[in-house]
């Protein structure tokens, strides 16, 4: 696999040369500093492309391989009049990354919040601080803090009860803290939204459920796909995160049926996703390996970390990234064997994008400002662990006998 590392451009505490000595090839980046919605010109894509290849001559070379995000505006996913000028921003976007040699675009369809967390530093068993989720926490946020009507009916009794409990022994320092982590916007950002704006953010939703936020997401793949298809570009959706409704706002991009249902609708190359094996993790009915074995010639991108669901199977934290609820064994070797069918079959650059993600802030980087889930020792960690296994994967796989099918055979029995 290709091994990259997220960096959040100049201002990321986590230098270009941290994750060049990480043994990185590629960067996964986007222009954070243009607002959501606007072209991506092609100046500001090349001068982002100069500073990350800037040292190149000197050291081992570093090339932007993946953007993450090019963000969807919310009146696309809400299926406002407005979209259309944002749908026309988007395609414009993407010619002018494929002008610059950019072929990778990861995105999500997640309404309001790209990810939720009620803990950003908690501590795990060895010292480190990992992300964390709490349904208990978050029912306290909802039901005591945004009061967020109609929010009862989505929380059982007694998680309803022990979240008003647990409000009412809270310090306004821990409300504050509360508050902050949910609220916390973009990866990067490090800006939140304002809790007295949030409840009108959300009431714009109020009447899109599941099938709306669905059929708003397939009309933009079947506007902006044929254009990544036409200028050679890969888009890569990336899963829900945690995956399931939260705040009354649909998810629909959880379960194997629902990457089957966008794949299919826009049935091309060009429609892919990026495979997140922590968020498509947190769901025990959701197989990893199977997915990747099924769906792997659509698979674009991939971020490999573990998550651990607790009593509560709807808490969960960020584990080590060979520990927790993934099989990363398996993951990881049938993500090679796809690797491996792909260049048996002559399908062109083989090697998938690939980082580690959320590691645990440890070490030095207890004392350091980093961004949640994006510290540099966690990553390293979980990175040299990945390689690890991914070469021992590859040299069981290179040592074992012949079998009677080999990976050309794979295609025969999966989604087409």
């Amino acid at each position: 696999m290709l091994h990259t590392m997220r960096w959040f451009g100049p201002h990321d505490p986590v230098s270009l040369h941290s994750i060049r000595q990480a043994g990185c090839a590629g960067v996964v980046t986007a222009l954070h500093q243009l607002p959501v919605g606007a072209v991506w010109p092609q100046e500001e894509i090349r001068a982002r492309q100069h500073l990350i290849e800037a040292d190149n001559a000197q050291y081992a070379p570093l090339h932007w391989a993946v953007v993450e995000s090019l963000p969807v505006h919310e009146d696309i996913k809400k299926g406002r009049p407005e979209r259309a000028q944002y749908i026309a921003n988007y395609k414009e976007s993407v010619r002018n990354l494929a002008a610059c040699g950019i072929r990778t675009v990861c995105y999500n369809f997640m309404p309001v919040l790209d990810w939720s967390r009620t803990n950003l530093s908690y501590q795990m068993p060895d010292g480190s601080r990992a992300l964390r989720f709490v349904w208990q926490d978050f029912a306290v946020f909802d039901l005591c803090i945004l009061r967020r009507p109609s929010a009862e009916a989505d929380y059982e009794a007694d998680v309803a009860a022990a979240a008003r409990a647990q409000f009412a022994a809270m310090s306004a320092e821990e409300v504050a803290g509360l508050t902050n982590n949910v609220l916390l916007g973009l990866p990067g950002s490090e800006e939140a939204f304002e809790l007295a704006d949030f409840q009108r953010v959300l009431d714009e939703y109020a009447a899109i459920d599941a099938a709306a936020l669905r059929k708003n997401l397939y009309h933009f793949l079947r506007e902006v796909g044929p254009v990544a298809e036409e200028v050679g570009v890969n888009l890569c959706i990336h899963p829900d995160d945690p995956p399931f409704p939260l705040l009354g706002l649909p998810r629909i991009v959880s379960t194997e049926a629902d990457l089957m249902g966008l794949l299919q609708a826009y049935d091309s190359p060009a429609n892919g996703l990026t495979f997140c094996t922590g968020s498509l993790g947190v769901r025990p009915d959701n197989d990893l390996a199977g997915i990747v074995r099924r769906l792997g010639h659509r698979i674009h991108f991939v971020h490999l970390r573990a998550t651990k669901r607790e009593e509560n199977p709807r808490n969960f934290h960020e584990a080590d990234h060979l520990t927790g609820d993934v099989d990363m064994y398996a993951v990881v070797q049938a993500l090679v064997q796809e690797e491996l069918r792909r260049a048996a079959n002559g399908e062109g650059t083989a090697s998938l994008p690939m980082r580690p993600d959320h590691g645990h802030q440890m070490l030095d980087d207890l004392e350091k400002r980093t961004y949640p889930g994006y510290s540099a020792i966690g990553r390293l960690r979980g990175l040299a662990e990945l390689r690890g296994l991914e070469l021992g994967i590859r040299r069981a796989l290179a040592e074992a006998p012949p079998v009677a099918a080999d990976y050309r055979d794979m295609t025969a029995t999966r989604f087409v």
